[in-house]
């Protein structure tokens, strides 16, 4: 049985208020309110996608300062089942975390464990597209137009996703936002492919619609759930703009933008989707945390992002420092009884040393990993909510004097 009594249904609506404008970007700053409460943005959503940051308690990442936490439907829905976390009485309620929670929808697990090989997505010419572009018989999930069919990593069993199901899934897990169902495309791939992913991404986003619609009317007593659509495209502007408009007349709540990119052109191109979406509707850019990228995708018009990097690298002793990135397991660190980062205020830079936690990570103590994962998310955190306070305080000229400072730093070179 479904257990929301924390939520009032008399603001049960997904919405977004603008706040305050760059004048020289489409960056901003905004509320998204959600039944659960209100993301601040621009903000930064970690990711937890089995309904968990590895190694960290939810309630430290509320102290840290995350809004919300993003987690996966495709492994969700493998393990332990979206039965269980239904009668859990939500996402929110299974893993005691009292804020806004988002669902991906699975999207990426089309590249992931299919096309996308060793999920590499870039396009430099030195790699073989022979050596990206999985063969179909070593992929885990295959494509067609009416879905995907996966066979799970977990132990090889038969799935079949389509818009409908993802939704289906996404409503019973509850999330505060969830994402339609999209196919994530790699760089290697052909125009002629990129062009008819968005088409069949088009479609779907459809269906998502139509299915949201359906499966939201038969919710009496629950909490409303926004529904993203998710803009593709790859490089291409063209792709990326017709995208975005066929998108925009749909009545999402939301748009995600997602889909392989080169560094170079990341502001580029969330920019041409931001210039064709209503302005009146928040913007979520998909698996994004290099230090230079936020700032860039903020400037460009990007109210929330999400990525697994910070608690990724974190585990295997990669920490975030204002002056640049610090591998904690080199030998460097042994008698380093220094903070990660002594103007940091993580709970970690308060208590710990650079060495405790380089012998936690030689010996493989879990510990390790979760205090420097707790460094690197708050790192993250504090940084976006940094550029908020600038946009909101000083505008266009406080946003450039802290890229300034912040990128001269960690990338002194």
């Amino acid at each position: 049985m479904w257990h929301d009594a924390s939520v009032s249904l008399d603001s049960s609506r997904v919405t977004f208020a603008v706040q305050t404008r760059l004048a020289a970007s489409p960056g901003r700053t905004g509320v998204l309110r959600t039944p659960h409460g209100e993301v601040r943005t621009p903000a930064f959503i970690p990711v937890g996608t089995a309904a968990s940051v590895k190694g960290v308690l939810p309630e430290t990442m509320a102290q840290i300062g995350a809004q919300a936490l993003l987690a996966n439907a495709y492994h969700l829905y493998l393990r332990p089942g979206v039965e269980v976390v239904e009668e859990a009485g939500g996402l929110g309620e299974f893993m005691n975390w009292p804020g806004v929670t988002f669902t991906d929808s699975g999207g990426f697990q089309v590249l992931s464990l299919g096309a996308g090989f060793k999920k590499v997505l870039a396009m430099d010419g030195a790699v073989p597209a022979a050596q990206v572009i999985a063969p179909r018989a070593a992929r885990l999930a295959t494509v067609d137009d009416d879905g995907v069919t996966f066979r799970s990593h977990i132990d090889g069993s038969r799935h079949r996703f389509t818009p409908e199901v993802s939704v289906g899934v996404q409503h019973r897990l509850g999330a505060d936002i969830m994402f339609a169902f999209d196919e994530c495309t790699t760089l290697m791939d052909t125009r002629a492919y990129q062009e008819a992913s968005v088409a069949r991404t088009a479609a779907w986003a459809r269906r998502c619609v139509a299915e949201h619609a359906r499966l939201t009317s038969q919710r009496v007593g629950r909490a409303y759930q926004g529904l993203f659509g998710v803009v593709q495209g790859a490089n291409f502007e063209d792709l990326r703009r017709s995208a975005a408009r066929d998108l925009a007349g749909l009545g999402f709540d939301g748009y995600g933008i997602g889909g392989a990119l080169e560094k170079e052109n990341l502001g580029r191109i969330v920019r041409w989707v931001c210039e064709e979406l209503p302005e009146s509707a928040p913007r979520h850019l998909l698996g994004i945390s290099g230090i230079d990228d936020l700032f860039t995708a903020v400037e460009a018009g990007a109210d929330t992002f999400d990525c697994v990097a910070p608690s990724r690298t974190g585990r295997h002793g990669r920490v975030y420092t204002a002056d640049g990135p610090l591998t904690l397991t080199r030998a460097a660190s042994r008698r380093d009884f220094r903070p990660i980062d002594p103007e940091c205020d993580c709970y970690t830079c308060a208590h710990y040393s650079r060495a405790y936690i380089h012998h936690l990570l030689r010996a493989s103590e879990m510990v390790g990993g979760t205090l420097a994962t707790i460094h690197n998310e708050r790192f993250v955190i504090r940084l976006v909510a940094s550029m908020r306070e600038a946009i909101a305080s000083g505008g266009d000229h406080a946003l450039t004097e802290l890229r300034t400072r912040v990128l001269s730093r960690y990338y002194p070179a």
